[in-house]
């Protein structure tokens, strides 16, 4: 399967965050399962990290790719048929970031990993 990581689902991984559920990280620890952060999710941690809302311990870049490497999720960019499908999407979440994770795990057909309830309201399959 491949799951695709909502943003704060990937903080609280490399957190070993308690807000994770067994199921979630019964999910991510699969071996058969590939495991991907998006693109938008390192630019909404960056933007947040630039505001002042996500302290980090290095900066946006270094951390993402370093966190990403040593739990061994891979790189999903963001590509242009993945946009395509935001005008279909109901106007449910105000996010563009969640909005443009449910884009793409439709066009790659991938599961959000999300405690979200609003993102589980999309047509994309979701766990959590």
């Amino acid at each position: 399967m491949n799951i695709l990581l909502d943003t704060c689902t990937f903080l609280w991984i490399v957190a070993n965050a308690p807000e994770l559920t067994e199921k979630a990280r019964t999910m991510f620890s699969d071996s058969n399962n590939q495991v991907y952060l998006s693109a938008v999710s390192s630019w909404e941690i960056a933007v947040k990290h630039a505001l002042g809302k996500l302290p980090l311990p290095d900066t946006p870049d270094i951390f993402v790719q370093e966190q990403r490497k040593l739990h061994q999720i891979d790189s999903l960019p963001l590509d242009e048929p993945s946009t395509f499908h935001l005008h279909q999407l109901p106007s449910i979440h105000r996010d563009p970031f969640d909005r443009m994770l449910v884009c793409q795990a439709i066009e790659h057909d991938m599961v959000i990993l999300t405690p979200d309830p609003m993102i589980r309201q999309y047509p994309a399959r979701t766990l959590w």
